[in-house]
């Protein structure tokens, strides 16, 4: 009773499509719709979708200077320099370093990394760490997973005599920094097929372009997809083209052999003997790799990644889970904080946007913060901390709506910002903050749609409970992984009812478990219904109800599919 449902059932062409597809396949019919609903009407397309080749990858030295970039890197290599590997503090920037720094180790040895301190030098390319690398010899300099907008920074290290290659995938800026080479795909003068790399995705574009150019084979860059596929799930990009096939031979390795500092995060957050998903990795993995720069600094999180000994991986994977207890104290106060502060603004409910300020927030946790306020608002929303006279923020949006075009509109007031659409950072003065929200939230209005403010929940498909087969839900589990643009589907099963077993459960009586029967067979379904008790009492009552669900595994009884529900709403009366 959470959400408006939002359901368009199949045209007539489209099941006849389906049962067509269906019976080439050799699969249900209602699968082949979902294959049909994501643009696959095709045998090839859907053994393509199905079984994703690192064949078709596309040619790195399509990505527009990368053919710059790695004779630069060549040229560092053959004249002894001294290289950096830079990357952003969070799970995308510290895989990426952790990626491009494993693999060129393998070749080159006069290499080191860096990732800045969050609360010493803020966001990307900072003075300090160019005056690191001045001191330290470096000549060359890799950055990952930001650089794009560091117009000043970049000119300031090429004064120095140190050159730049930049590997990002925030939106440009009209004017681009002053380095050797600027790898991005958003970038508006590149034609590169797959514009949703992340950070890491961009830096193994490198690394496979470098090993194509020194004949290097590919086979040595296989066992570092584990850590694109981290990123790709907690970076949260689209789960389509060159990043289905990374993320899907990625998920391979991290579940059979991930590398040493990866395998010690997953038995600290107790993953070991299971099927590791994207999900997992969103849930457990990535906030415990994202934890250390949260809380102090993220070159830890590298160093376990890139650490070759289990025992003090393992270590270190406990002290970094410890920020991680940290982490949540800090999140679960400044949420509560931040709710307490919306319930108290007047017309709170009548505006489509949240900007919340605190002096006292730690910068490190407002991005949890804006995400939690945009999960439970559903509103486009900016969270700021002080730092002197600065506001530093992070914003967060719903689905469909563009974040980044609304803080680019204020621009005059930034100092700096960057991101992309559904993610970005800002900083400004302080006392700019009341002008900000005032612009921010008019552009808001204008540009929001109503039902983007809306909890909407779409439904993929209307079945029945003897549709629920071993079967089906193997031959569901091919469509992952799961992500955006390729999302987990949703059924929904209407007229159901309580077998009568159905209880309250939880630390806190918060979920449900359920036993459910439909009018239509006689299979009893196992459901869990996380935080979602206040059903109960309706569902006690033996009037029936819909529900919306995925399907899982029972984690406790090997074999057995579990309903996940994701909402339940009383029958409509015919």
């Amino acid at each position: 009773m959470l959400f408006k449902w939002n359901y368009k059932p199949p045209t007539p062409e489209e099941e006849t499509a389906a049962k067509e597809l269906g019976e080439k396949l050799n699969i249900s019919p209602i699968l082949a719709y979902l294959l049909i609903k994501r643009g696959i009407n095709t045998e090839s397309g859907a053994k393509r979708f199905f079984h994703p080749q690192l064949a078709d990858l596309n040619n790195p030295f399509l990505m527009k200077d990368m053919d710059i970039a790695v004779d630069r890197l060549n040229d560092a290599m053959g004249r002894k320099e001294r290289i950096l590997v830079y990357g952003d503090y969070d799970v995308d920037g510290c895989t990426a370093v952790a990626l491009v720094y494993k693999f060129l180790q393998q070749f080159y040895s006069n290499i080191e990394y860096y990732i800045p301190n969050r609360y010493d030098e803020g966001y990307g390319v900072s003075k300090k760490g160019i005056d690191y690398a001045h001191e330290n010899g470096i000549k060359l300099i890799i950055i990952l997973d930001c650089g794009i907008k560091a117009v000043d920074e970049v000119a300031y290290a090429k004064s120095l005599g140190i050159d730049f290659i930049i590997c990002d995938h925030h939106v440009p800026d009209e004017t681009l920094p002053p380095a050797v080479a600027i790898l991005n795909p958003k970038r508006t003068d590149d034609s590169y097929p797959f514009k949703h790399l992340c950070g890491c995705g961009v830096g193994f574009k490198l690394m496979q372009a470098f090993a194509k150019n020194n004949g290097i084979p590919f086979s040595r860059l296989i066992p570092l997809l584990d850590l694109c596929a981290v990123s790709i799930a907690a970076d949260i990009v689209p789960v389509v083209d060159e990043n289905r096939i990374m993320a899907f031979h990625g998920l391979k390795i991290l579940n059979q052999n991930p590398c040493i500092g990866l395998k010690a995060i997953i038995d600290i957050c107790g993953l070991s003997g299971r099927e590791i998903s994207m999900s997992d990795i969103i849930f457990k993995i990535g906030p415990r790799i994202n934890a250390s720069g949260r809380m102090d600094n993220g070159k830890e999180s590298v160093d376990l990644l890139v650490e070759k000994d289990l025992s003090r991986a393992l270590a270190d994977a406990k002290h970094i889970d410890g920020y991680n207890e940290q982490r949540k104290d800090i999140d679960k106060q400044m949420t509560e904080e931040a709710n307490h502060i919306v319930s108290r603004l007047e017309n709170q409910r009548h505006r489509s946007s949240i900007v919340l300020y605190d002096e006292n927030w730690k910068k490190g946790v407002i991005g949890i913060v804006a995400s939690r306020l945009t999960e439970i608002y559903f509103r486009p929303t900016i969270v700021l901390t002080r730092d002197g006279n600065i506001a530093t923020g992070s914003a967060r949006s719903v689905t469909g709506f563009d974040i980044y075009a609304a803080i680019k509109s204020c621009r005059d007031l930034l100092i700096n910002f960057g991101g992309h659409t559904y993610a970005a950072g800002l900083t400004l003065r302080w006392d700019d903050i009341p002008e900000f929200r005032h612009r921010f939230q008019k552009y808001v209005d204008e540009h929001i749609l109503p039902e983007q403010t809306e909890a909407m929940l779409n439904i993929d498909a209307v079945i029945d409970f003897k549709d629920i087969t071993k079967r089906l839900h193997n031959d569901l589990k091919r469509f992952s992984p799961f992500g955006p643009c390729n999302p987990k589907p949703i059924f929904c099963t209407v007229g159901v009812y309580d077998y009568g077993t159905s209880k309250v459960v939880g630390r806190d009586q918060e979920h449900i478990k359920l036993e459910l029967v439909d009018s239509k067979s006689s299979n009893v379904v196992n459901g869990i219904a996380f935080g979602q008790s206040a059903a109960a009492r309706y569902i006690k009552s033996k009037r029936s109800f819909d529900i919306a669900y995925t399907l899982e595994d029972n984690i406790f009884k090997r074999n057995l599919v579990q309903l996940q529900i994701e909402d339940i709403r009383p029958t409509e009366e015919e």
